[in-house]
């Protein structure tokens, strides 16, 4: 934790055992993002018979930002509406919310992508991020919403939903049902809440992990994985949480191996499953290809043989369509794919049979040069000026599985600036320490 060069913020979340209350900025309650009140909106815009346009995230170049588009491709970029693309047929969603439904567009936000893959499959998350009843049929008044988790609190967005295209097809991403349009005004509203679709253009797949589900959020990375990371896996895919992974950077940007994978890529981790190869058991992991395409061409996958050693009801798990979707070996996982992250609303998992339920609380602070900016062990004269939080734990829930950890913590960076790419990145950490019932 070196001094920063600048004054930062910081967010300290602690999961304990203890029953979750709601309040201003919870799930139920969230804030309003930039003060824009959804409910007040559609109602000024019913009576007044007016289509929604959003000031704050206008349709022009601004809110593409810099840098993403050519000059002479930016001035062909024209905002439609849905209802104006397709009269009569623009649909939010058709049949069902699924990550075969779209494909990444002209924007290298794969981890927001991979992100979206993994909230498809939980649909007490999905809701919250995508509340229901929106249409372009009843009370449609171009005006559209859903619901982020920043930094302790969730928020309300609203947008618009002129949608950027050139020559009436979407520059960013693309619905595999051409009238389909709940991933496209998603990206929209996550591009706000980062400044612009420049904004998003690479993260960490973590990032949009914690925004969808609140930020309980563990990382591995693989090559010092612990042996019983598969088992951890397997236990959290039977709970709400999200799972994400991504490869380590190639020579070149997205570069594609000859086995089918893109380095410097995330994906999204959508099952865990072991199937019986003879008396053999093997663990498999099946991922997701935000591209909605390319898939890993080695053992497990979607043409290999291996499927042929296994019985018929493990056979049923066997994918043959070129959709970006496949199995691999954890073995295979392990050596391909550099680092993954699972997020969820609670930890419960990883007690596996504890009844534990655990609630959230948060405590910020911030470093600040000369002051409390005490840099890391190496300064023992420093050390102790760095904010500090105390916990203490009074009893153990008779649920929960005496002996095991009960407590989590993550450090969280709060930006400096509205616009991401612009946000200062400081080198941060935190130390737990034990500390004596006598110490006062």
């Amino acid at each position: 934790m070196p001094p920063p060069a600048v004054p930062h913020g910081m967010c300290l979340k602690i999961m304990d055992d203890r029953n979750m209350k709601g309040g201003m900025g919870s799930e139920t309650n969230p804030l309003k993002f930039m003060d824009q009140d959804y409910n007040f909106l559609q109602e000024y815009c019913l009576k007044t018979r007016q289509r929604f346009v959003d000031e704050f995230f206008p349709p022009d170049p601004r809110s593409i930002g810099e840098g993403l588009l050519e000059p002479e491709v930016m001035a062909r970029v024209e905002w439609i509406r849905p209802s104006k693309l397709y009269p009569d047929k623009a649909e939010f969603v058709v049949d069902t919310v699924s990550r075969f439904d779209y494909a990444q567009g002209n924007i290298g936000n794969c981890w927001f992508l991979a992100s979206v893959g993994a909230l498809t499959f939980q649909d007490k998350l999905l809701q919250k991020v995508v509340p229901d009843g929106q249409s372009f049929s009843h009370n449609y008044t171009g005006l559209f919403h859903f619901r982020f988790w920043r930094f302790g609190k969730w928020y309300d967005v609203v947008i618009d939903d002129k949608l950027p295209t050139i020559d009436n097809q979407l520059i960013f991403v693309r619905s595999k049902t051409y009238n389909e349009f709940w991933p496209a005004l998603l990206e929209k509203a996550y591009a706000k809440v980062c400044g612009s679709y420049a904004d998003m253009h690479s993260g960490c797949v973590s990032e949009a992990l914690m925004d969808f589900t609140g930020g309980v959020h563990m990382h591995y990375e693989l090559k010092t994985a612990p042996t019983d990371l598969w088992e951890i896996m397997y236990r959290a895919f039977q709970s709400e949480v999200l799972m994400g992974c991504a490869t380590p950077a190639g020579k070149e940007n997205e570069e594609r191996l000859p086995n089918g994978i893109v380095l410097g890529h995330a994906y999204t981790v959508t099952k865990v499953y072991q199937v019986m190869r003879g008396k053999c058991p093997v663990q498999l992991v099946r991922l997701f290809n935000p591209w909605g395409r390319i898939e890993w061409k080695g053992e497990w996958g979607d043409d290999s043989p291996s499927w042929n050693d296994v019985s018929d009801e493990d056979r049923k798990q066997h994918l043959r369509d070129e959709n970006g979707e496949f199995w691999m070996s954890m073995n295979d996982f392990l050596r391909t794919f550099d680092n993954m992250d699972i997020c969820c609303s609670s930890p419960d998992f990883l007690e596996e049979k504890s009844a534990c339920q655990w609630i959230s609380k948060f405590h910020h602070g911030s470093w600040v040069p000369g002051s409390t900016a005490g840099g890391c062990t190496d300064h023992p004269d420093t050390f102790f000026t760095n904010p500090q939080f105390w916990l203490k734990i009074n009893e153990m829930d008779k649920g929960c599985d005496q002996g095991q950890s009960n407590v989590l913590v993550s450090l969280i960076q709060k930006p400096d600036k509205r616009n991401r790419r612009l946000a200062s990145h400081h080198f941060i950490g935190f130390y737990v320490f034990a500390v004596s019932l006598s110490f006062r």
